[in-house]
């Protein structure tokens, strides 16, 4: 199967890729080629500004639904700045601890906040 190319400034609209909401457009793509098994490059070609919030809800929330290995295997991603590729990989691991039990991490989130 052939490798789909998502270039992400054409799925915002912009260079700022700041929104939660613009992050779900890419997240909807993304699960839907993982779900299918199809080979997935996300570039990030002509993106100036990267939040966590954008990378929390287009790639983060992909850990819930799929394995590391799948993801991994699938998804490539290109033209990350540094730090926007420092940025993805904090994301990824906190994906990867929340999902793997959300109930704990949502505990430890109330005890460090005080509720």
């Amino acid at each position: 199967m052939e490798k789909q190319i998502i270039q992400v400034f054409n799925i915002v609209g912009s260079p700022y890729c700041v929104e939660a909401e613009d992050g779900e457009k890419l997240f909807q793509i993304l699960r839907n080629a993982l779900s299918a098994r199809q080979p997935i490059e996300i570039s990030f070609l002509n993106v100036e500004i990267l939040t966590t919030a954008f990378l929390n809800t287009a790639v983060g929330q992909l850990y819930r639904d799929f394995s590391n290995s799948d993801i991994k295997k699938y998804l490539t991603v290109t033209s990350l700045s540094a730090t926007g590729a420092v940025a993805l990989r904090r994301v990824v691991e906190t994906a990867k601890l929340y999902y793997k039990d959300p109930e704990a991490m949502e505990r430890s989130i109330n005890e460090i906040l005080g509720e």
